[in-house]
């Protein structure tokens, strides 16, 4: 690894090392009379598929009513499901929604890696959740922590040509390729504790976890699987990106992207948002073996002494592609082809009625920011279960945090509207265009990093927003909005259009210049805009695009064209022009 031997190890290395393979002690603690676990226990955890958190909307609450845990924390977990590729059954979803209703918050949540999280859960019922869980055949380890975490792959179940199913069985190859291989998960969660069964695990020695090690990666790891024509899984901001390349109808090869990632100390200027690189091209045949390639180069090179650096983008950014690219080639075992000239082109969010190519329709529903719930008028949850009891689809969840409901029949169309009008719930086309393509983070109350609000607040900033482009004459164009509660960029902020990231509390950076096909970083416009202020900095910009733009311009690229300093002086302009006098 790059950090010297004689280094000090940061403390979740150290934790690692001495977790005997993630058990640590989980297992112990997990039944104890606290409502939390030891610091080492809450690194580990994360590869399990769960995080430790603090409900801050509930401390006052608790500290009144001396009911608090260590430090007055309100302590609950939240607890991710991986779902390559984000496919589910119907069954699946009713058993995911009834473990949020049971055990969580009452809501779940699509995230922006096709995976469903649950929030609120607490200590006494973490065992519980992990079994159901395991019952529906799915599972939550991998789903965070330093290893390889969910898979993404474009959604579309496309029947009438066979790249999108190539697409998505080599997802399903890759998630279990690199799945951990230690019986700790089932030790701890799974296993019955009466039961008098013996589980035989070395304690040592790289044959238990044959690609991970010991001591797992250096940081997260983030895959992503795509088409040029159809990015719709962002490649750009994945550890690695496997762009497939397609010829006569069938994929013949994938380009190799590496070291995308969005995680920012902003008390490090030595982080930094960086989009992947275009590392290679290798035959479809040989796509897993070099994926596993990049990844030991990872586990050996990677900063293990300071995790603010630790990600892959760094180890790029600091030995150079042309370092990165022989050292994979020296652990794949050949040379690697220059990448195919094939780029992203497009991005299909797959929203709305697409027929399948098989007979049968999916529809594409905009969940906005992920957020499952029943409120109100608005009964989103109770309307997917009667869908899924109903109608029975396939299910498919989007890297945009929403659902396709797959394999529908003509006549099914109606029923399925009229089930969502019946509970409130917008169609795709009855939104407008700014809030399909908005998507937010957790962040307040629940994400411990989170430093303001994103998902509680962007629903009234697009309110504002749809107002001012309809004035505009702008409610048509497509860009991406979204907002994160701190720069660890949990929403991908940095390679859209407009990106809102929390700077403090109610304020945040504005970011102008990326674009809908994710391939570019934006930049930092303004600092420090309170959220009462967000749409009053946007619309001078908005207006200078309206009347400057270039035939068939996105937003992004004008942006991008003009610069922050020429975006200044005009909104500059604009305002003064519009103070009264």
């Amino acid at each position: 690894m790059a950090t010297d031997e004689k280094e000090k190890l940061n403390p979740v290395e150290e934790a690692k090392i001495n977790s005997n393979y993630l058990r640590g002690e989980i297992g112990q603690e997990l039944f104890d009379e606290n409502d939390f676990f030891g610091k080492d226990s809450v690194h580990l955890l994360k590869t399990h598929g769960l995080y430790q958190q603090d409900d801050r909307d509930a401390r006052a609450a608790a500290r009144a009513s001396g009911e608090g845990g260590k430090g007055d924390k309100a302590f609950i977990f939240m607890v991710r499901t991986r779902i390559p590729g984000g496919k589910l059954t119907s069954e699946q979803l009713l058993a995911e929604l009834a473990i949020g209703d049971e055990l969580g918050n009452s809501t779940v949540r699509i995230t922006t890696r096709q995976g469903i999280q649950h929030h609120g859960i607490p200590k006494h019922s973490l065992q519980e959740t992990m079994r159901r869980i395991d019952a529906i055949k799915l599972t939550t380890l991998a789903a965070c922590g330093d290893v390889n975490r969910n898979v993404m792959c474009c959604p579309a179940p496309h029947h009438n040509e066979t790249v999108h199913q190539e697409l998505q069985d080599l997802t399903d190859k890759i998630a279990e390729h690199f799945r951990p291989k230690t019986q700790a998960y089932y030790e701890i969660w799974l296993r019955d504790p009466t039961a008098n069964e013996e589980v035989c695990l070395k304690s040592a020695g790289p044959e238990v976890e044959p690609i991970y090690g010991p001591t797992y990666l250096p940081r997260k790891f983030k895959m992503a699987v795509g088409l040029p024509e159809d990015n719709c899984v962002d490649l750009y901001a994945n550890d690695l990106g496997l762009m497939a390349i397609t010829a006569a109808g069938k994929i013949i090869g994938y380009n190799v992207l590496v070291g995308g990632g969005f995680g920012v100390t902003p008390s490090a200027k030595k982080t930094f948002p960086a989009v992947a690189k275009r590392m290679a091209y290798c035959e479809a045949k040989d796509v897993i073996a070099v994926a596993e390639a990049v990844v030991k180069v990872q586990r050996d090179f990677g900063n293990r002494a300071d995790r603010k650096t630790a990600r892959l983008k760094y180890l790029i950014a600091e030995r150079g592609l042309p370092w990165f690219k022989a050292k994979v080639e020296e652990y794949f075992g050949a040379a690697l082809a220059d990448p195919h000239p094939a780029d992203v082109t497009g991005f299909d969010d797959h929203m709305g009625w697409a027929e399948q190519g098989d007979g049968r329709w999916f529809y594409g529903l905009n969940v906005e920011n992920g957020r499952v719930k029943d409120e109100g008028e608005f009964r989103l949850k109770t309307a997917l279960r009667v869908i899924c009891n109903d109608l029975k689809p396939s299910i498919r969840l989007t890297a945009h945090q929403s659902i396709l409901f797959c394999d529908l029949t003509a006549e099914q169309r109606p029923v399925l509207e009229r089930i969502l009008h019946e509970h409130g719930v917008k169609l795709t086309e009855e939104i407008s265009n700014v809030r399909r393509w908005s998507m937010a983070c957790v962040a307040w109350p629940t994400c411990g990093l989170s430093i303001t609000e994103a998902e509680r607040a962007l629903p009234g900033v697009i309110d504002q927003l749809e107002v001012e482009l309809a004035k505009l004459g702008l409610d048509r164009e497509t860009f991406t909005v979204r907002m994160t509660g701190c720069p660890n960029g949990c929403a991908r902020p940095y390679n859209s259009d407009i990106g809102l990231v929390g700077k403090s509390a109610g304020k945040y950076t504005v970011f102008l210049g990326g674009r809908l096909l994710g391939d570019r970083l934006n930049v930092n416009y303004k600092d420090s805009v309170p959220e009462a202020d967000l749409i009053a900095t946007l619309v001078p910009v908005l207006t200078y695009f309206k009347h400057e733009r270039t035939a068939g311009e996105t937003f992004g690229d004008f942006c991008h064209r003009k610069g922050v300093e020429d975006l200044h002086a005009w909104a500059d302009k604009f305002t003064a022009e519009s103070q009264p006098a």
